[in-house]
C-alpha cells in the first residue's frame, strides 16, 4: 500500500531536519503499535538515515548492530570495541559535528530492560554535543507510558530535552474513505464502517486487509480468524507488555467496557472488584486507554459518568477475540467466524457513532458529545456544539435512515434542551445521520 496522509507530520520532520543544520534537533515519536511510526521517520527528508533498532537483547549485541549499520550507511568504521550504547552514541555525535545525518532509534523503550542508565548518559551526551553537531535524532517508541514517563516525567535524565513530541494518531475519516476508494472503488457504506470499525485506522491492520483484498464487508470479517490471522493475538500482543502482571485484571475490565458495560458499578458488579475505581483511573490517566464522559455540559461534579475504550481495534478484539478465548486456544476459528458474523450488526451502530464523532471533531470546531437524563430514559446520540456562532445540531444515528422518527425524537430534544441552560441560548437543528451520510 503507498504512504497516505500525515503530511503536516512529515512538515514538522522536514522543519526539524533544516534545523538540525545548525544544531542538534531531539524529535520524540508516540504512538500505539502498528500506527506508522516507523515508516513516518523514514519520510524525514533526509538522504542518510541510521536506523537503530532496540530489540531485547543484551547490550553488546545490540551495539554490534548499530556499529554494522554505522559502516553499511555511512562507510565509517567504527574504533574498538563499542560494548555500550553510550560509547555508539557519543561515536555518532561526534560524527555528526562534520557531517550531518539523521539517526532514528526505533523501540526506544527497550532500553528499560536493556540498561537503564542509558538515559542519564545520553542526557550527559546531548546536553555535551547538542549545540556543536548536526544530528537529527528521531526516537519512537509504542509502550505508551513508558515513553510518557522517559520524556514526560521531569524526573527523569531526558525530560525537557525533546525539541518536538508527536503522539501519532489514526488516519482521519477522510483518508480512510479515500484508502478504501483507491482499492474498491464501489465501495458501500457498509464496507466503509466494517474498515472503521476493525480497524479504527490503524495504517497497519489497514494494510493488512486492503494489501490482501479483503476490500468489502463480508470479507474483512472473515478474514480474522483465517488460520495464522495476525489479528488474533493482537490485543494481547500490544497491551501484556503495558499491563505486566496485573493484565488478566485489566483484560476483564477493558472485556466489560468493550461488550456495552458503561458504570463502575455494572463492571464491578460484574468482576466484584471492590476497587474498581483505581483501575478505572490508571487505565484513564496512566495507559490512556479509556476515557470517562459526562452529558454535554454537564458540570464536572455530576455523577453521570460513564466509561469507553477510546480503541476501536481493542473493542473489536477484547469483545470476540478475548471474550471467546477459549475457541481461540481450541483452534475453532470457524466458530469464532460465525459469531462476529452474528454479533457484528450489534457492535457496529457503535461503531458508527465513533466515526462521526471523530468525522466532527476532525474539523477542529465543534465541541462533540452525547445527552442523557438522570434515568437514562431519554437519551441523545450526538450533539454537535459551535461555540462562536452559538449552534447546536442534535442527532439521532440510525444505520437505516427511513428508522428515524422525527417526532418522538423531538421529545427528547425538547427534554435536553429544557434540563441544560446552555443550549437554550442557541440555535438548534435536529436531524438524522445514516451510513449513507458516512
Amino acid at each position: 500500500m503507498k504512504f497516505y496522509d500525515r503530511e503536516s507530520e512529515q512538515q514538522l520532520l522536514r522543519d526539524v531536519l533544516d534545523q538540525s543544520k545548525r544544531e542538534a534537533r531531539m524529535t520524540v515519536i508516540m504512538g500505539r503499535r502498528r500506527i506508522g511510526k516507523t515508516e513516518l521517520s523514514q519520510r524525514c527528508g533526509d538522504e542518510t538515515i541510521l536506523y537503530f533498532f532496540v530489540g531485547k537483547k543484551a547490550e553488546p549485541l545490540l551495539c554490534q548492530d548499530f556499529t554494522t549499520e554505522i559502516t553499511n550507511k555511512l562507510g565509517v568504521p567504527v574504533l574498538g570495541q563499542a560494548n555500550s550504547f553510550s560509547d555508539v552514541f557519543r561515536f555518532v555525535l561526534q560524527l555528526s559535528e562534520n557531517r550531518p545525518f539523521t539517526l532514528v532509534i526505533d523501540e526506544f523503550q527497550n532500553f528499560q530492560k536493556v540498561n537503564q542508565a542509558v538515559f542519564s548518559d545520553m542526557q550527559r551526551d546531548w546536553d555535551l554535543w547538542k549545540r556543536k553537531s548536526h544530528l537529527n535524532l528521531i526516537i519512537s517508541g509504542s509502550v505508551f507510558t513508558l515513553m510518557k514517563k522517559i520524556f514526560e516525567d521531569y524526573e527523569e535524565p531526558l525530560f525537557g530535552r525533546a525539541d518536538e513530541k508527536m503522539n501519532l494518531q489514526p488516519f482521519r475519516t477522510g483518508v480512510l474513505k479515500e484508502i478504501l476508494g483507491d482499492f474498491n472503488p464501489d465501495y458501500t457504506p457498509e464496507d466503509l464502517l466494517a474498515l472503521f470499525s476493525i480497524t479504527g485506522g490503524v495504517a497497519w491492520y489497514v494494510t493488512l486487509l486492503l494489501d490482501r483484498g479483503k476490500t468489502c464487508k463480508n470479507k474483512m470479517l472473515s478474514a480474522l480468524t483465517e488460520e495464522n490471522s495476525p489479528f488474533i493475538n493482537e490485543g494481547r500482543n500490544i497491551l501484556v507488555e503495558e499491563f505486566g502482571t496485573d493484565y488478566v485484571i485489566y483484560f476483564s475490565i477493558l472485556t466489560c467496557i468493550a461488550s456495552g458495560m458503561k458504570t463502575s458499578a455494572e463492571i464491578k458488579s460484574e468482576l466484584g472488584i471492590d476497587n474498581i475505581s483505581s483501575y478505572l483511573s490508571r487505565l484513564e490517566d496512566y495507559y490512556g486507554l479509556i476515557s470517562k464522559y459526562q452529558p454535554i455540559f454537564a458540570k464536572e461534579s455530576s455523577k453521570k459518568v460513564r466509561y469507553q475504550l477510546d480503541d476501536c481495534f481493542l473493542i473489536f478484539w477484547f469483545r470476540f477475540f478475548f471474550k471467546y478465548q477459549a475457541l481461540v486456544e481450541n483452534k475453532a476459528l470457524k466458530a469464532l467466524g460465525d459469531i462476529i458474523q452474528r454479533d457484528y450488526d450489534g457492535l457496529s451502530g457503535l461503531m458508527m457513532e465513533r466515526y462521526f464523532v471523530r468525522k466532527f471533531r476532525e474539523k477542529g470546531r465543534y465541541i462533540v458529545g452525547k445527552w442523557w437524563d438522570r434515568k437514562g430514559f431519554n437519551e441523545i446520540d450526538l450533539v454537535v456544539v459551535d461555540p462562536v456562532a452559538k449552534e447546536a445540531w442534535v442527532y439521532e444515528l440510525k444505520k437505516d435512515e427511513n428508522r428515524y422518527d422525527e417526532a418522538s425524537f423531538r421529545v427528547k430534544v425538547d427534554t435536553m434542551v429544557a434540563q441544560t441552560p446552555e443550549l437554550r441560548k442557541m440555535t438548534i437543528h435536529m436531524g438524522s445521520l445514516s451510513m449513507n451520510d458516512m
